[in-house]
């Protein structure tokens, strides 16, 4: 079988843009702009830049999960992306009001270093991966994200946090954004 052809410089350079635009955002928001309501959210823009870097330390777990249910037969990941999908209300509710109360601990003044870590962290697992699991995949809850797709392989998975970040970032109010 034919592995993949993964261009890890280009889902590498896709955790870095994030990091520095994020940087760049943290730095240009005024002290106004944080409690600010977000367009299209309920949350604060503070409480949206926080669900964007939980967009990536998400993907750590994902991660973890497309290696097992992708070396699994198919319709047991079929089946626990179905039971995801049915709890899709309860999901909602706890992705809001925890991008709220996580907010407050990984405020503005911790979120820089926290991504940080994250993305280093994806960073060498990104460098780590044999080229074979790249063909890995498995099928994800596609009602709980507009950027989950019934299937993604580990390179979705890689580059999912991008898009993630690329549209709550249109979201934010930020006085010079």
């Amino acid at each position: 079988m034919c592995e993949p052809t993964i261009d890890r410089a280009a889902l590498a350079a896709g955790l870095e843009r994030a990091r520095v635009d994020f940087h760049h955002l943290l730095t240009v928001a005024d002290e106004n702009d944080w409690a600010k309501p977000s367009s299209g959210t309920r949350w604060t823009n503070e409480q949206l830049m926080f669900h964007m870097l939980f967009g990536y330390m998400v993907v750590r777990r994902l991660l973890v999960l497309v290696r097992l249910f992708g070396r699994l037969p198919d319709v047991l990941g079929r089946g626990f992306a179905r039971a995801l999908d049915a709890a899709t209300t309860p999901f909602d509710v706890i992705n809001y009001h925890g991008s709220c109360w996580a907010a407050r601990i990984y405020n503005r003044r911790r979120m820089g270093a926290k991504l940080d870590r994250v993305i280093g962290s994806l960073q060498r697992s990104l460098q780590r991966e044999r080229d074979s699991d790249f063909r890995l995949g498995m099928h994800y809850p596609s009602r709980w994200d507009p950027y989950f797709a019934d299937y993604m392989t580990l390179a979705d998975i890689y580059a999912y946090p991008g898009r993630h970040y690329d549209h709550h970032r249109q979201q934010l109010t930020l006085a010079a954004v």
